[in-house]
């Protein structure tokens, strides 16, 4: 929770400063998002790449333990594609590519900044900053009525590392390491949907 409203924060800093001019010119250069989105990439691969736990509970996982995040996937389109029919002002492509990012608000955010512009950027990082508040506030209520899986499903890539902790207090820990392997595998899929979603339909 601490972590989300720190982020948070620093946008709102960020986008106060933008509208008033404050920052230096050389802050409004494009070229650095895309360098911040190269070394993001890099962190992230480092990350996954370094964590042998993860690849070992990807060894001992059952086969059906992949349909937990399939549906994550699944369910994130298909409920962002119906709520974008209520919205006039962005399409069904444009709302599951938001849905994509799984709560992973930076990086998310930066590819849709790159493809689709700033406006949309910011849509999905507040969308996903949500995503990830929501999941810490309401996994106890999830948990009671909809089953340990409704706190993973909420968490989305964030199941991984920080709402994991919730997740796992409320679900107990083998319900964790299914956080942690549904987690990782929307991580991995974020920069793929997003960018299928926003180039190709």
């Amino acid at each position: 929770m601490k972590g989300s409203l720190i982020i948070l924060a620093f946008f709102t800093v960020g986008l106060v400063g933008g509208i008033f001019r404050i920052f230096p010119n050389w802050l409004l250069n494009e070229d650095l998002t895309m360098y911040a989105l190269f070394v993001l990439m890099f962190l992230v691969g480092v990350s996954i790449g370094s964590d042998k736990g993860a690849f070992y509970i990807l060894r001992k996982m059952n086969l059906k333990v992949l349909l937990v995040p399939l549906l994550v996937v699944v369910g994130s389109l298909a409920g962002t594609a119906i709520t974008s029919l209520l919205l006039n002002d962005i399409s069904v492509q444009e709302a599951m590519a938001v849905g994509a990012g799984f709560g992973y608000y930076s990086l998310s955010s930066i590819f849709i900044s790159e493809i689709s512009g700033q406006e949309l950027g910011v849509v999905a990082l507040l969308s996903n900053i949500f995503r990830e508040i929501i999941t810490l506030l309401a996994v106890p209520f999830l948990v009671r009525y909809f089953g340990k899986l409704a706190g993973i499903a909420s968490g989305g890539a964030t199941a991984m590392d920080t709402t994991l902790p919730i997740i796992v207090k409320f679900t107990g820990k083998d319900y964790g390491i299914i956080a942690i392997f549904s987690g990782i595998i929307l991580t991995i899929l974020v920069p793929i949907l997003v960018t299928v979603i926003l180039e190709f339909f």
